[in-house]
């Protein structure tokens, strides 16, 4: 039982566990960033993901946070707006001290009314920072990949 526990003790406190719980945290910062933004059209939770210098080059275009804000404002106006469904397949995500960086394929369906629109798929990597108030995307790139029918 005394050599259990000292296993259990060196698993949770070595540098390999604290890595993975940061990697964890960092592709849940990716899912819970697109599920509130992106699919909530929330701009009071920018800042919950993003640092204030965010950058998002997303197909050829440059959304910075002012960019960002006014296309959730439009979305947001929608009286009618589809449901947008996110699904992340991490690629690699490697945590080095208070950096980040993490590719992904990212999967979202639209509907409305509980009938599929569309199907998109991006194929994406992203910057992130440990704060003080913990990681924040200081960087995404987003490259549009067309699926065969």
């Amino acid at each position: 039982m005394k050599n259990l526990f000292i296993l259990f003790v060196f698993l949770f406190t070595s540098p390999a566990f604290s890595q993975s719980a940061d990697q964890l945290q960092v592709e849940q910062l990716i899912q819970n960033s697109f599920d509130e933004i992106f699919s909530k059209y929330d701009a009071t939770k920018l800042t919950d993901f993003y640092t204030e210098d965010f950058l998002l080059l997303e197909h050829g275009e440059l959304w910075d946070m002012a960019f960002i804000r006014d296309y959730l404002g439009k979305a947001k106006s929608n009286p009618n707006p589809p449901t947008r469904t996110n699904r992340f397949e991490f690629i690699k995500t490697v945590v080095e001290g208070d950096r980040a960086w993490v590719a992904y394929h990212n999967y979202a369906t639209i509907s409305r009314d509980g009938k599929v629109l569309r199907e998109l798929y991006w194929l994406e990597s992203a910057t992130a920072i440990r704060t003080e108030r913990g990681w924040r995307l200081d960087m995404l790139h987003s490259t549009r990949v067309v699926q065969e029918k």
